[in-house]
């Protein structure tokens, strides 16, 4: 069992839909079973709420459902999770620096979800919050292109 956790600032837009997206892609080619999915956001703002509607929206529209519920990251989550991959800079900073605070439990390996990227050029997955539609689709085409290759590079040969 691989367990991923996706991180984004306030878990309600970037990592559901991360989350979303390979849960989507792992139903897709019968993988389910091998992998536990989850995110989180480095913030607390939105915890117990749903997805931003905006990218619960755009999600839909490609067949894909966002089904949790923000919660904020925690110590525990660096010795439950194989991998952890975070959305920006700021992210990833504030990752590393909990991982630290961790310790000797901190076991998860830390990387920038764009690091899997293989269509798109940027390193970071922009936060289409305050923007309009166009960001949210941006920002699906990114992870979709980033998880696709992320699960290439965990799931077994065929």
């Amino acid at each position: 069992m691989i367990k991923v956790l996706f991180v984004c600032l306030g878990n309600i837009c970037r990592s559901p839909a991360a989350e979303g997206v390979f849960l989507h892609l792992l139903e897709e080619r019968g993988l389910s079973d091998q992998f536990v999915v989850d995110s989180a956001g480095t913030g607390g703002w939105h915890v117990g709420n749903p997805a931003d509607r905006r990218m619960q929206a755009a999600a839909n529209r490609r067949g894909i459902q966002l089904p949790s519920r923000a919660r904020q990251i925690s110590l525990d989550d660096f010795s439950e999770f194989d991998l952890m991959l975070t959305m920006d800079n700021n992210n990833l900073a504030a990752v590393q620096g909990l991982a630290r605070e961790a310790g000797a439990q901190a076991t998860a390996t830390i990387q920038p979800m764009l690091s899997y990227a293989r269509r798109f050029s940027e390193t970071e997955v922009p936060d289409p919050y305050y923007g309009g539609e166009a960001g949210f689709e941006h920002v699906l085409d990114l992870l979709e292109d980033a998880c696709s290759n992320l699960l290439d590079e965990l799931s077994p040969p065929a």
